[in-house]
């Protein structure tokens, strides 16, 4: 039986570490399609999305691993990995029952990083 080889379209993959700082800008312009007004949009709703997360995540509800898995997603959708590396691993830490205010600090961190970042990239003209 011959053997079917066919040529594919080659995708780049994201990077597996950023080296953009806390927003990888070449994901977001792929995310984007290169849309400055789409990424303009989508930096100011995490930004946001964010800091209401990490206000609610404060007091560890019930539902904090849903939205800490939340705020992963988000965070991956625009190429902020460091947030959603210190997402996952407070979700980990909620699910595996243990102390989460290490990671739940950790997270902190890393939003303030990223929201830092976007605030000065939502100023340039």
């Amino acid at each position: 039986m011959p053997l079917h080889l066919e040529r594919i379209k080659w995708m780049p993959s994201p990077p597996l570490a950023p080296d953009d700082g806390p927003i990888d800008l070449a994901h977001l312009a792929r995310m984007t399609l290169g849309d400055a007004h789409l990424e303009h949009e989508v930096l100011a709703m995490f930004s946001a999305q964010s800091a209401r997360l990490l206000d609610t995540l404060a007091s560890l509800p019930a539902e904090a691993a849903a939205l800490a898995h939340t705020l992963k997603g988000s965070a991956k959708a625009i190429g902020a990995f460091a947030v959603a590396d210190a997402a996952r691993r407070l979700e980990a830490a909620l699910a595996a029952g243990s102390d989460a205010r290490a990671a739940l600090a950790e997270l902190g961190e890393a939003v303030a990083l990223a929201r830092t970042a976007i605030d000065a990239m939502l100023r340039r003209p």
